[in-house]
C-alpha cells in the first residue's frame, strides 16, 4: 500500500515535471520541438512522457490549459460590454494572439481544442456560446459553424505567427473574415 502511494506521489511528480519542462520548451523553440526534448529537460524518460501524454496534442493541451481557462474567463467578463459581433471578433483575436504563444500551436489548434482538458473546453464552449449569441441576433450568417472559427484562428494563426505580425495585422485579418461572415 505504502509503495501504491509512493508511486502515486511520484507519478503526480513526474506529470508536474514533464507540463513544467513543456512550457519552458515550447515557448523557447515552439510545439513542433521532439518530445524528446521535454523529457529530457523533465528529468524523465521518454516513456514515462508518453503514458502520461499520449500524443503531442495531448501535452499541448495539457500545457496550455490553464492559459486557455484565463482566456475563455476574460472574455465571458467583457461579454456585457460587447455587441454580439464584436463579442465574437474580440474573441477570434484574443484565440489568434493565444495560439502565437507556442509557435507551430497553429497546426494543431482544431485537435487540442477537442482533448477535453477544462481549459480546451472552456475555450471552445465560450466560442460556441459567442457565435450562437451573434447568430440569434442575426448578425452571423447560421451556416457558420465554431469548426469554422477554429479554421479561421488557424489560418490567421498560420499567417502571422511567422512575422510577428503587428495587433493591427491580426485585427485586420479578423475583420476581414468578420465581414465575410456577416448577415446581409
Amino acid at each position: 500500500m505504502a509503495d501504491e502511494i509512493a508511486l502515486r506521489a511520484d507519478a503526480q511528480r513526474n506529470k508536474e515535471l514533464i507540463l513544467a519542462a513543456a512550457e519552458e520548451v515550447f515557448v523557447e523553440k515552439g510545439a513542433g520541438v521532439s518530445l524528446d526534448d521535454v523529457a529530457k529537460r523533465a528529468g524523465v524518460g521518454i516513456g514515462t512522457l508518453y503514458r502520461r501524454f499520449p500524443t503531442r496534442e495531448d501535452l499541448l493541451a495539457a500545457t496550455y490549459s490553464a492559459r486557455f481557462l484565463t482566456f475563455a474567463a476574460a472574455s465571458r467578463a467583457r461579454d456585457a460590454d460587447l455587441d454580439p459581433l464584436l463579442g465574437l471578433s474580440t474573441y477570434l483575436e484574443e484565440l489568434v494572439r493565444h495560439t502565437n504563444v507556442y509557435r507551430g500551436l497553429a497546426a494543431s489548434l482544431g485537435t487540442v481544442l477537442r482533448i477535453g482538458t477544462p481549459g480546451c473546453v472552456a475555450t471552445s464552449a465560450e466560442g460556441s456560446r459567442l457565435l450562437s449569441r451573434a447568430q440569434d441576433a442575426g448578425v452571423v450568417r447560421a451556416d457558420i459553424s465554431f469548426d469554422d472559427i477554429v479554421c479561421v484562428a488557424t489560418a490567421i494563426s498560420l499567417a502571422t505567427e511567422k512575422d510577428g505580425s503587428s495587433q493591427q495585422h491580426i485585427a485586420h485579418l479578423v475583420g476581414v473574415f468578420i465581414s465575410g461572415l456577416e448577415t446581409r
